[in-house]
């Protein structure tokens, strides 16, 4: 960033990760002239220190240590530190002030959480392997360019910062949380729509019930339920989604399309196929492609 300071400061942003609340209450890109005199901050505040260019060092707890680009440190509650710009070569820093919202700010939750992990925190000194630096930038041309919805990229990108904050720390440790499977309802919803989508030349009402583990009278009841059709129905009109794919883009004749859509005869398809669009097979192609209605 060109400009040697770009605040945006008594804010109150908040955003969520898992079951807590943060608020960002200042964002700061700062070229350091001065010195940062030694410094803490009160419960459930932690402030996030990127050094995107020029050197310095830092005292945390009373321990000296140097910066340089790409070093990250974290000062959570009650950490003393202090910042000293090298004069021949200030060091250009990205800063976020959190929060942690009430009853949040006490670790009482899952201790495995991402959210646990940031709070457990209170000094952390590294180097950016998540590409934090990619984010805060981001971030900040989300507040120069307030797109439509940068508010909602703001959360979005405030919400990943504890995340790559955690994966730094933890430096490649796999996350002892999953995603849930999906429910009954949901997967059986999945293998029908895949089962009609990619099977209907050759699907039977036998062969669905079989995928379902339910009976043929059990997997009809659902199919009313879910989609307000008979199998038959269901059936139909995949195989006429395919059919007016068929017609319109290839030059397969009417018999072919019949046979490679599973029906018995050409007849059997003709039809079922009036019956569908209202007009036959040839009709639908010709009036395609010449475009009329």
């Amino acid at each position: 960033m060109a400009d040697d300071k770009t605040s945006y400061s008594d804010l109150d942003i908040r955003f969520s990760v898992g079951e807590t609340g943060f608020h960002a209450l200042n964002i700061i890109y700062e070229r350091l002239e001065r010195n940062i005199p030694g410094h803490s901050h009160g419960p459930g505040c932690y402030e996030i220190h990127y050094i995107a260019a020029g050197h310095g060092r830092v005292i945390l707890q009373g321990q000296a240590h140097s910066l340089s680009p790409g070093s990250l440190y974290v000062t959570g509650p009650g950490v003393e530190h202090a910042q000293l710009s090298d004069k021949n070569d200030p060091m250009c820093e990205y800063c976020v002030y959190l929060r942690v919202s009430g009853k949040n700010a006490r670790e009482t939750h899952d201790p495995t959480s991402v959210a646990q992990r940031f709070l457990q925190n209170h000094l952390w000194l590294g180097q950016d392997s998540q590409n934090v630096r990619l984010l805060l930038k981001d971030l900040f041309d989300e507040f120069r360019c307030q797109h439509t919805g940068y508010m909602i990229q703001i959360q979005a990108l405030l919400q990943q910062l504890p995340v790559k904050l955690v994966r730094c720390y933890e430096q490649g440790k796999t996350s002892a949380h999953h995603f849930s499977p999906s429910n009954l309802m949901d997967s059986n919803t999945v293998i029908i729509e895949e089962y009609f989508l990619y099977e209907y030349q050759i699907c039977t009402l036998e062969g669905l019930a079989t995928r379902l583990g339910l009976s043929s009278r059990q997997t009809e009841r659902l199919l009313k339920k879910q989609y307000d059709m008979t199998f038959v129905e269901k059936r139909t009109q995949a195989r006429m989604s395919a059919a007016s794919v068929l017609l319109l883009e290839t030059t397969s004749s009417i018999t072919d399309i019949a046979a490679e859509l599973g029906y018995s005869s050409v007849e059997h398809f003709a039809n079922a196929f009036r019956r569908f669009y209202g007009k036959s097979a040839r009709e639908y192609r010709k009036k395609a492609k010449t475009g009329s209605a």
